[in-house]
């Protein structure tokens, strides 16, 4: 398996306990996950681009009602048209060749409809962009000017040199330790890339944990739920210090 091809380590994980707090709605006829912050402002938002298992998945949405809760609209779309993965598929499902219907020219239209509402109905005058897995890859190529303000990202996959070295804002990436795909060849060329960039960017690598640590790690696991509590930190530290003005 190359290092940038998804694995069956990005289907599998543990199921969170928690009620959601925000709302599915349609934007443009794409089914999506909202929360709105306590103030309700839409001035400071986030887009959160999801593993395979989608903007459906409870571990997600309970995310996304934290980065609320810290003081960001959230909006969470369906990047697949209803075709997201189930959690922990049998053993024979094989994810590339699902994969091969969700490249870019199936996924960017749906940023670009998303980004677009936020910007011109929304209200949303600042958007961070959260990837994880699948949507790490998507966050840095939307890291424009006009996109994306502001980036994280967390244990990507696909994600090509080229598109890193093309980024335009403040980048924050959070990493496992074992990971299949993120392999540790592939975060040092990452680091390199970043560091001849003029972009601000944080790396963080944690221990005991695996890909997809910050959606689908077991909450039963001490070391496991520390991890993710503070890649979830670092991504709103990460926010607070260059996307709110």
């Amino acid at each position: 398996m190359a290092p940038n091809e998804l694995s069956q380590c990005c289907i599998t994980g543990s199921l969170h306990e928690g009620e959601a707090k925000g709302n599915v709605q349609d934007i443009q006829n794409i089914s999506t996950y909202i929360a709105y912050p306590p103030d309700k402002s839409t001035k400071n938002a986030i887009l959160i681009i999801t593993d395979v298992i989608g903007h459906k998945f409870i571990n997600a949405q309970l995310i996304a009602d934290q980065f609320a809760a810290k003081g960001y609209f959230v909006i969470m779309p369906d990047m697949f048209n209803g075709d997201s993965v189930p959690l922990n598929r049998p053993e024979g499902f094989k994810i590339m060749d699902w994969v091969k219907n969700h490249l870019p020219a199936q996924t960017e239209p749906i940023i670009n409809t998303v980004l677009k509402e936020m910007r011109e109905s929304m209200g949303c005058e600042r958007i961070g962009g959260v990837g994880y897995c699948f949507g790490g890859k998507y966050v840095c190529r939307y890291l424009k000017p006009g996109q994306l303000d502001v980036g994280y990202i967390a244990h990507p996959t696909m994600l090509e040199g080229e598109e890193l070295k093309e980024i335009q804002g403040p980048l924050s990436i959070s990493a496992a330790v074992r990971d299949f795909v993120f392999v540790t060849a592939k975060r040092h060329e990452c680091e390199e890339i970043l560091d001849q960039l003029e972009m601000p960017y944080q790396i963080n690598l944690f221990s005991d944990v695996e890909h997809g640590f910050t959606v689908r790690c077991d909450l039963s696991k001490p070391r496991q739920k520390f991890a993710k509590e503070q890649a979830f930190d670092q991504a709103v530290s990460w926010f607070d210090q260059y996307l709110k003005e």
